[in-house]
């Protein structure tokens, strides 16, 4: 299984969630695996958008894509699907709400004397 990318069934799940595809009306996406990939690529490994590797194409089509994909909720619908079997493979912590005690990183550590 590839680091970041989706596996077979997770693929299966949102694959007629989302658009562009042969059936629905408007264009038909080049590729909408390979999008939501790139995505989950950003996200996961935590780089700028500019710095996708070039074997998804164009950093700013992908990035206008998304924006254009989370304004309208495709990505909600995408998350809750996902998430109804969740193995938790990956857990993220945000550490803007998970706040250590002020005393936690200089507090002096007590000495005692050691008998002979």
């Amino acid at each position: 299984m590839r680091r970041y990318g989706l596996r077979d069934d997770q693929w299966k799940k949102i694959e007629n969630l989302l658009p562009g595809r042969k059936e629905t009306v408007g264009v038909t996406a080049k590729n909408n695996r390979l999008f939501v990939e790139a995505v989950l690529y950003c996200y996961r490994a935590g780089i700028a958008w500019r710095d996708l590797p070039e074997r998804f194409g164009d950093f700013r089509v992908i990035h206008t894509r998304h924006t254009r994909w989370s304004q309208s909720g495709i990505w909600e619908k995408v998350f809750k699907v996902l998430t109804e079997d969740a193995d938790n493979e990956y857990a993220m912590i945000d550490s803007t709400i998970v706040r250590a005690h002020q005393h936690s990183a200089g507090a002096q550590k007590k000495r005692t004397m050691m008998k002979p």
